[in-house]
């Protein structure tokens, strides 16, 4: 196995509307792509956030640009108005999903060379 983190792979930024975070996820390279759309799952995202997201996360696919989006629902401790987080709008969570460390099999790695 091989680890790989995230932040070396893609490019993030991240937003909000009501108690919804969306984190969008960019391909430095084209190549690094497929490796993303098999490793980079909704479900490993909802892991990786844990407690934090209590709702649901999904994930849109744009390929033309090699990228990705994340909605996850209940995420933000009520929203804007409503949470006692220090950051109740989302927008430090590209920074945090660039932690992410993906292990994948070796016979993957041609996917990024």
């Amino acid at each position: 196995m091989a680890k790989l983190q995230l932040k070396d792979l893609v490019y993030a930024r991240s937003g909000d509307k009501g108690d919804i975070s969306n984190i969008a996820v960019i391909a430095k390279e084209p190549r690094y792509y497929p490796l993303l759309q098999k490793h980079l799952t909704a479900e490993r995202v909802k892991a990786f956030f844990g407690e934090m997201s209590k709702g649901t996360v999904d994930r849109y696919e744009v390929k033309t640009l090699h990228a990705m989006n994340f909605v996850l629902r209940n995420s933000l401790g009520g929203g804007a108005t409503r949470s006692l987080r220090i950051d109740f709008t989302g927008k430090t969570m590209c920074q945090a999903i660039l932690r992410i460390v993906l292990e994948v099999d070796e016979s993957d790695l041609h996917l990024i060379h």
